[in-house]
């Protein structure tokens, strides 16, 4: 789903804190994302914007160029109830992020947690 679905599908995710577990996850192919804990549902969801292409102004400067909203995706990976239990779930993921797949690492992470996890 794009961000503004995940968003509008529960009021409680647009209100609530956040917390960023890291912007540079990649998957097997190399394809980068967001990982964030909404406080109020407990999701844990990885979130993937594409690079923009870069935009040249009228003087020469290069910019990133504004993405739709659509091209913003959201998969929630499972729901962890409190900020404890994610700490100790995601224990080393800074590390873990660097690896080539580190998004299957946090699917691992939560089957090995016994989190139950979707998709």
């Amino acid at each position: 789903m794009d961000i503004e679905e995940f968003y509008s599908a529960d009021e409680r995710r647009r209100s609530s804190e956040e917390i960023e577990f890291g912007r540079d996850w990649k998957d097997g192919s190399g394809v980068r994302y967001e990982l964030s804990w909404v406080v109020d549902t407990g999701e844990l969801y990885v979130m993937r914007e594409p690079r923009p292409g870069l935009v040249e102004d009228p003087f020469g400067d290069l910019f990133g160029a504004n993405l739709p909203t659509e091209a913003v995706t959201v998969g929630v990976l499972g729901v962890v109830p409190t900020r404890e239990e994610l700490d100790r779930v995601l224990a080393g993921w800074q590390q873990a992020m660097d690896r080539p797949d580190g998004v299957s690492w946090v699917v691992d992470r939560l089957h090995a947690e016994g989190v139950r996890t979707r998709g």
